[in-house]
């Protein structure tokens, strides 16, 4: 990214109330996060009007701590940047509203980010993107494959037909008692154990697509056949099997579109990325393969406004700008701004 820029990024879309500053699209100066998830945990997932109330108490909060441990003041800012959608419209809504009024205080310029974007050009904070990439992007709402030709450009090959990955991941947790979030007691408890129930994959013949409810409804026929046989379950068995479904279908759909589409990279994108049991899968299969392959570090895996303020300063070079009538969009279609 050939312009320097410092942008003010904030991310509000489900429940972590986060603010950073980066400089040039690939320098984190501050990046601030406030989580909900000791509020949450209490009812088994996020309540959005929870979620809501937690951002309007910690944004402003979040925005004074991301600029005070940059030790910057609003005038030597180039821009604000914002999560737009996709997300929770009540708690997307605090981040825009905070976003524009600090723009309108300030005389800057705003940019709405799309989420998934963001978490793609989390990359970007730690390595360069050589194009053409494909990122996975594996999170709570979503499990997408997507193609970049150069920055900006987005092309969809393969997303889920039902169940996201990360959702999936908290449902069969449910069925396991295990607390929320889930991802990672059932990452914990797979590689507890030295085998695993063999459950489906859903290969959906030869698409990118993917589908993950056909997995949750075979964990859960199999844990009442077991209590109706009078049966005990072992719970580090049940997570092995499905992770190691969901990991091996994640792994190969990845590497065969990595090699049909000739890229240069291959990055993973999403909460879901920070799961031990996938990252070693496409680290090992892509060293195999001898394609480039990235992971952000954890931190930036989950929801985070350094990533959101990466995108946007790809899209500040570009000139793309958004307007004090931003709202909300909570089923923001990933669009393209570059002219690929």
């Amino acid at each position: 990214m050939e312009n320097q820029n410092l942008i003010l990024a904030i991310e509000t879309s489900c429940d972590e109330t986060a603010a950073a500053v980066i400089r040039n699209g690939n320098e984190i100066v501050s990046n601030v996060v406030s989580s909900q998830i000791a509020s949450q945990t209490r009812f088994g997932g996020v309540v959005p009007e929870i979620a809501s109330r937690h951002h309007v108490e910690k944004i402003t909060l979040v925005i004074e701590k991301a600029l005070k441990d940059a030790n910057l003041d609003p005038e030597e800012l180039d821009a604000v940047a914002v999560t737009e959608g996709p997300g929770l419209v009540g708690a997307l809504l605090i981040g825009i509203n905070a976003a524009k009024a600090f723009a309108f205080a300030h005389g800057l310029p705003i940019i709405g980010v799309h989420h998934i974007a963001g978490h793609i050009y989390a990359n970007a904070l730690v390595q360069s993107m050589e194009f053409p990439l494909l990122a996975l992007v594996v999170s709570g709402g979503h499990t997408e494959l997507v193609l970049m030709k150069e920055h900006g450009h987005f092309e969809v090959i393969g997303e889920t037909r039902d169940d996201a990955a990360g959702e999936a991941y908290d449902k069969v947790a449910r069925v396991l008692n295990l607390p929320y979030p889930g991802g990672p007691h059932i990452d914990r408890l797979a590689h507890e154990a030295s085998e695993g129930v063999v459950f489906p994959r859903a290969w959906l013949e030869d698409s990118y697509d993917f589908s993950f409810s056909g997995l949750k409804s075979a964990v859960i026929n199999f844990k009442h056949n077991m209590e109706q046989r009078g049966e005990k379950i072992i719970p580090e068995q049940v997570a092995k099997g499905f992770q190691d479904s969901v990991v091996e279908v994640l792994t190969t759909k990845t590497v065969r579109a990595a090699k049909e589409f000739q890229v240069k990279q291959v990055i993973a994108a999403g909460g879901v990325s920070a799961n031990k049991g996938l990252r070693t899968s496409l680290e090992q299969a892509f060293a195999k393969e001898e394609i480039p392959f990235y992971v952000p570090p954890l931190n930036l895996c989950t929801d985070n406004a350094a990533m959101i303020g990466a995108a946007a300063a790809s899209m500040y070079n570009a000139s793309v700008r958004g307007n004090l009538s931003m709202n909300g969009n909570p089923g923001m279609e990933l669009k393209s701004w570059s002219k690929e």
